[in-house]
């Protein structure tokens, strides 16, 4: 995650546990449904709140541009991947989850990497749903698209209750209130079982290592994945930042929280076994006892971004951290 923060999709692949990457939920992807255009006719216009600023769908959006593989993936977990014209971010992507693999495959490819303003715009895209690190200084001009009639919904959440909002919204826009629903309870179901699991263990201090270089790049307090890894029973040592989401700290503050397990983001460049060695050559890092002692997990991106994996990102991480709970 060099440039724009979050902007790289990762594995799930955990040394100490290959075997949590056949956690998933959900049934298999040729059961997961089209959205249901049937009664687009009556559609009746809708005016969202998208964290602070207004969002206005006046008729059932027909060409979706989908901005990051937590965006595309949230659409086809809700039947709406026939809606797609493009995604962008799939160079930091490393494969949808096998259930969604027959629909995600399909999706028109936009840009490999980030969206360009060309290929928006040439796009004929009516609607778009994307992180919000595709916007603003260094992306899309909100305010452009707008004026060129396509109407643009963040996905920016934090919590929980504000994934599900998105989720919840894009009920509303897409007439699958049902549907939305039905996921959402689904995902609050099968979170509160791993808590409850959960309920008299400790948390592990948890290390998110995004990068190195001049520090270690990692998440903040507010982070999306800080809530993922505390619902999954661990918690990230460096919860107690909360003026940033992604921030860069030294080696020696690392060192002296003292996690007890390392998460890698495992992504294009560097491998993650280049920044596994990269940890274990460190003077600073290879004197902790987890590295010692080679505490090491690594998660996708997309799978601690705001989308349709936070249970299945809580089930595999509480395995990561509590093994023992698990056998």
């Amino acid at each position: 995650m060099k440039k724009r923060g979050i902007k790289k999709s990762l594995a799930l692949i955990f040394t100490a546990a290959m075997l949590l990457t056949a956690c998933s939920g959900g049934g298999g992807g040729s059961e997961i449904p089209d959205g249901d255009s049937s009664s687009e006719g009556d559609y009746k216009p809708l005016t969202l709140d998208n964290y602070g600023r207004e969002a206005v769908v006046e008729t059932m959006p027909q060409n979706v541009l989908t901005l990051g593989p937590n965006c595309s993936e949230l659409f086809v977990a809700l039947g709406l991947s026939d809606r797609i014209v493009g995604n962008t971010l799939d160079n930091h992507s490393r494969g949808p989850l096998p259930e969604y693999a027959e629909f995600y495959d399909k999706i028109p490819e936009l840009n490999y990497g980030s969206a360009t303003r060309e290929s928006v715009i040439s796009s004929g895209a009516d609607f778009i749903y994307g992180i919000d690190w595709e916007f603003g200084e260094e992306g899309l001009d909100l305010e452009e698209l707008n004026e060129m009639g396509i109407t643009t919904y963040m996905n920016s959440a934090t919590t929980l209750d504000q994934i599900y909002g998105e989720i919840t919204d894009l009920g509303k826009i897409f007439k699958i209130e049902d549907k939305a629903q039905a996921f959402i309870g689904e995902q609050k179901e099968r979170i509160s079982a791993v808590e409850e699991k959960l309920k008299d263990q400790e948390p592990v201090s948890v290390l998110v290592y995004d990068s190195g270089g001049e520090g270690v790049f990692t998440c903040g307090g507010t982070n999306f994945e800080t809530m993922l890894v505390e619902k999954a029973g661990g918690r990230n040592v460096f919860d107690d930042i909360t003026d940033k989401q992604w921030v860069t700290v030294s080696y020696e503050e690392v060192l002296k929280r003292n996690p007890d397990i390392i998460i890698i983001h495992d992504y294009d460049s560097p491998s993650l076994e280049e920044k596994i060695n990269a940890i274990k050559n460190d003077p600073v890092l290879s004197q902790l006892d987890c590295v010692k002692n080679e505490k090491f997990g690594a998660i996708a991106l997309e799978s601690v971004l705001p989308g349709d994996r936070m249970a299945y990102t809580v089930e595999t991480l509480s395995k990561t951290f509590h093994p023992e709970l698990f056998k």
